[in-house]
């Protein structure tokens, strides 16, 4: 029996599933501030293992102590150094304990609870996470294993179970997106702002599908922090062109479809440079997908004449079209991977003393 797990597992967290696109953008954090605050979370009284899970849909803090540990503390913390009030935390977070965040755990690793039900990045931006963690040497032996079943978990979610048929992630729900405006992908110009994930899922759904004029541009071609590689790198890859980033705006007209998914934190496309654009590319239409948080794009850019601007909240709208159809398979998906968790629990709880499984809404009404 592994008696450290006698030890409590905390998680601290806000997702699409309580807050809104504004909320997320004031708690999600930038790369550069993430040294920072692993450096609070390591010196926080009780806590003896963290990890930040950052991803454009959620922040979550997923913790272990093998003492007494009050998972306010996290909340006040977060709250701190975001510079967040504590209202707001009470309203958009979520508090879990025990078996509740291995479960939920689980969930977000397979798809199950992300805003794209079934789609495939989030298991790729987990493990990201849980390396960076071992990295800094702040998983240990409880969060290892916690993480390491998750992985396991999700792989068995998706080969036993059809929550991703179809192979839902953002790139094919964007080429799907780009044909009913276009018609054929093979047509279309694509920019891509920034090199992470989503960056890759969009280059690899147009290039599979005939796409010649595939564009790839950041605010730097260095390494990327979340990506840990660089935009020429990606255009190498998949045959694109690259375009420097002190070109962007000049360039706008030359694109039908523009993908942002940058960890800038700010807007790098406005209302101005878009009209500027459209006078150059005249009845031609014109589709922009920010799917950064926060946005990279600013919300006026969408009363521009002929075009289309979506964010991840309107992308996700459109690709949970046929959730009914896969929802029996999503049902059957969460009962199995909710067993796996308490079996987990169980495999890793001191049964002479087990420790409690709480779970706590911050927000009763949520």
């Amino acid at each position: 029996m592994i008696n450290e797990f006698s030890n409590s597992l905390h998680l601290l967290g806000s997702s699409h599933q309580i807050a809104d696109m504004a909320a997320r953008e004031r708690l999600s954090l930038p790369p550069e501030k993430i040294d920072d605050f692993y450096n609070g979370l390591k010196n926080l009284p009780g806590l003896d293992e963290c990890l930040l899970l950052n991803t454009c849909n959620r922040t979550e803090v997923y913790g272990a102590s093998h003492s007494s540990f009050s998972p306010q503390v996290l909340q006040q913390y977060l709250g701190e150094f975001c510079k967040i009030e504590s209202e707001f935390l009470k309203r958009y977070c979520y508090q879990h304990s025990g078996e509740k965040v291995v479960e939920h755990l689980f969930g977000v690793a397979s798809g199950v609870d992300s805003q794209m039900v079934g789609e495939t990045e989030i298991l790729g931006q987990v493990k990201k996470a849980y390396d960076d963690a071992c990295v800094r040497n702040t998983s240990g032996k409880i969060l290892n294993r916690l993480f390491q079943k998750g992985f396991q978990a999700a792989k068995w979610a998706r080969t036993n179970t059809g929550i991703s048929r179809g192979q839902v992630n953002l790139g094919n729900v964007l080429c799907e997106l780009s044909r009913r405006i276009f018609g054929k992908i093979s047509n279309c110009r694509l920019l891509v702002v920034g090199s992470g994930d989503v960056a890759e899922s969009a280059m690899e759904a147009f290039k599979s599908r005939g796409s010649q004029a595939i564009t790839i541009t950041g605010r730097t071609f260095d390494w990327c922090p979340l990506s840990r590689r660089k935009p020429d790198e990606l255009a190498e890859k998949y045959e694109a062109f690259a375009l420097s980033f002190s070109q962007l705006k000049k360039s706008l007209h030359l694109f039908d479809v523009i993908l942002t998914s940058t960890a800038s934190g700010q807007a790098l496309i406005n209302l101005e440079d878009i009209l500027s654009c459209m006078k150059k590319r005249p009845a031609k239409p014109l589709f922009l997908i920010d799917a950064a948080v926060p946005r990279n794009i600013e919300e006026t850019v969408a009363k521009a004449e002929n075009v289309f601007l979506y964010n991840m909240d309107d992308v996700s709208e459109i690709a949970n079209e046929n959730l009914k159809t896969r929802m029996a398979e999503v049902d059957r998906c969460k009962t199995a991977l909710s067993q796996r968790a308490l079996r987990l629990w169980e495999q890793m709880s001191d049964y002479s003393n087990p420790p409690s499984s709480i779970t706590q809404s911050i927000n009763p009404q949520s």
